[in-house]
Formats: C-alpha cells, sequence, structure tokens
C-alpha cells in the first residue's frame, strides 16, 4: 500500500484537459456531426432528463451501496483521485450494485453518477479499478451519455417498428452509426482510463479480465495480444463478412481488440505528449469551430486503418475507392480544374 500512495504522488495530473485531447479520431468526427446542430444536445438531454435521470438515481440510492468515506472508502478514495486526474468539475457519486458480471457504467447527465458491479471489485485489483473508474469518468467528461441516449431511443423505437420491416430500414441503418460511433466511443476512454492509472500493464490486466481471464496471472500476453491480430488478419473474406455481421449490434468493442488498441496508443507519440503536458484545455477548446478538423481526423484515422488491415474485405474497399477517387480526380482535373 506504500508504494501504491508514493506511485500515485507521482502521477501526472491533467488541469483543464479537454477530452478532444484523447478521444479516438472517429469519436470526435461523429461528435463534432452531432454538435454542429443548434440546440440539438440540449433538447435530447433535457428530454432524456426529465424521463429517466432521476428515477434512475433513485434506483442506484434505493438498491445498492452508496461509495463514501464510510462505505467502500478504498473506491472512495479512487473515486476521488481519477476525478483529480481528469480535472472533472464535479466528483460523480459511485454506487456498487449486486452482479456476478463484470460490468460498469455512466448514467445520468445533469448529475451524472457511475455504477459498478460486485465482481469488479471483487475480483480486480486498485490499479484496475482505478483504470476502470476513469473510463467511466472519460464517459462523463465527454458528455457521451446524450448521444448514448439517442441510441437507445431509436432501439426501443425500432423494436416498437418490428413489424413494419420497409420503414425500420432507415432507423436500422441509424443505429448501425451511433453503435460505430459509441464503439470508437469507448476506445477514447480506455484512454481516459489510461490517464488516470498511467500503467498500461494495470489496463491490460483490466482487459484481460473483461476478456475472461478471471485469474490474470494465467494469461500469457503475447499470446492474447497475438488473438487481436490475428482477428485483425483472417485470410477468408467469409471472416470478414462474420466480422462484419456480428459487430453491427455490438454497443463495445470486442474485448481483446479493444486491449491491442489500447496497447497501441499507449506506445504513441500522443499518449506521451498528454503525460508531459501537451494536450488541449477546455479553455481553449473550440469544437463547434473546429467540427471539420476532426471530421477530417475520422476520415484519416478510417484511411490508416483500412491501408494497415490485412482483412480481405477491407483490402477490397481500400482498392475501389482508391480506384475511384483516381477516377474522379482525372475527371475533375480535365473538366472542372481549371474552371
Amino acid at each position: 500500500m506504500t508504494e501504491e500512495i508514493e506511485a500515485r504522488r507521482n502521477a501526472v495530473r491533467f488541469p483543464g484537459i479537454s477530452p478532444r485531447a484523447y478521444e479516438h479520431p472517429v469519436d470526435r468526427g461523429a461528435l463534432a456531426t452531432l454538435r454542429s446542430v443548434p440546440g440539438f444536445a440540449q433538447v435530447i438531454s433535457a428530454v432524456s432528463g426529465f424521463y429517466n435521470e432521476r428515477g434512475e438515481r433513485l434506483m442506484a440510492l434505493a438498491s445498492s451501496i452508496r461509495v463514501g468515506p464510510r462505505q467502500y472508502p478504498e473506491l472512495d478514495r479512487l473515486r476521488h483521485e481519477c476525478a483529480e486526474t481528469l480535472d472533472l468539475p464535479a466528483v460523480p457519486n459511485l454506487f456498487v450494485y449486486q452482479d456476478p458480471r463484470l460490468q460498469a457504467a455512466a448514467l445520468g447527465m445533469d448529475e451524472p453518477f457511475l455504477r459498478i458491479s460486485t465482481a469488479l471489485v471483487d475480483q480486480m485489483s486498485h490499479e484496475s479499478l482505478r483504470f476502470v473508474l476513469g473510463h467511466e469518468m472519460g464517459h462523463v467528461l465527454s458528455g457521451h451519455a446524450v448521444y448514448r441516449t439517442i441510441m437507445v431511443r431509436l432501439i426501443n423505437l425500432q423494436l416498437s417498428m418490428s413489424w413494419t420491416p420497409v420503414s425500420a430500414l432507415g432507423i436500422r441503418a441509424i443505429i448501425a452509426a451511433l453503435s460505430e460511433w459509441y464503439r470508437k466511443a469507448e476506445l477514447s476512454c480506455d484512454r481516459a482510463g489510461l490517464l488516470c492509472g498511467q500503467d498500461p500493464a494495470e489496463a491490460l490486466r483490466a482487459q484481460i479480465q473483461l476478456a475472461g481471464g478471471l485469474d490474470p496471472s494465467r494469461i500469457d500476453i503475447p499470446s492474447f495480444l497475438r488473438q487481436g491480430a490475428e482477428y485483425e488478419s483472417v485470410e477468408d473474406i467469409r471472416d470478414s463478412l462474420l466480422k462484419l455481421k456480428y459487430v453491427e449490434t455490438e454497443t463495445h468493442p470486442f474485448a481483446v481488440v479493444r486491449a491491442t488498441q489500447l496497447q497501441k496508443w499507449a506506445a504513441s507519440e500522443d499518449y506521451r505528449a498528454i503525460l508531459a503536458g501537451d494536450y488541449l484545455r477546455r479553455d481553449d477548446d473550440t469544437p463547434t469551430a473546429d467540427w471539420k478538423d476532426d471530421l477530417k481526423s475520422a476520415a484519416k484515422s478510417y484511411k490508416d486503418s483500412w491501408t494497415a488491415s490485412a482483412d480481405p474485405l477491407t483490402k477490397v474497399f481500400t482498392e475501389v475507392g482508391e480506384t475511384v477517387a483516381g477516377a474522379a480526380s482525372k475527371v475533375w482535373t480535365k473538366f472542372g480544374g481549371n474552371g
């Protein structure tokens, strides 16, 4: 415990950090599109808060343990330390609820609060729990609840329209787009969790447990990470189609892929720059003005991942896209470039 306290004294804090400093480029691009609509977030927040948020807080208060100095004091310390590291405007309440599954969530928009399962508390080390709490506080700082609410409401609407498959097709497309955004939002918040813990090994340990490693000491880390590489580099296009089929309905990235992505970011210049204090501050953040840059960054992220991918279907899409882009460029040069 003494070593842990000493490590926290030397931990880096990030005063005024903007969530856009660590958000995944595709996450930022999707949020920029939604935020560019005047009044959109405020309306959704007001409607959702009126119908759900008070009830959710009351249910948490009535059915779970609220963390504080006298209840789970070690979690209370982690809660305050994570909020201080990311410089949250307010420290979210934290509740522990009975569940044998490893689960955590950030709820609410007006007064966000966190919920974690007893399985997490029982099975994870303090430093792995710090990663989990940092992840959920990343959701709070990014304001993801507003947009996740849209996704949930659309899913409910789709279910109510299941008897009209033609009408539901458009909703399905929107849900697929929002689900793709939310999977990238999860990658963003993994980065927030890493910034809170500043220990890639503990972050990986937590993600190994989420993937099914009840005892991480029995898991070979290189073999685990090779699973992610193997998933990304299937050689049969039928496997590529299956990947698209199965990922469409997922709200979270697959655990092994998610862990691989975070370890790549932990080794990046971007992560090291943030630790060195070189990051975007909220006071200097102008997402409305910079939304076009965010969209360009998202497009570049997709292009880079497609170019690097060994997936056969991705290669086909990349080659077709490059051919179309090249043809379009020639047409523009011939007919419109001199106009």
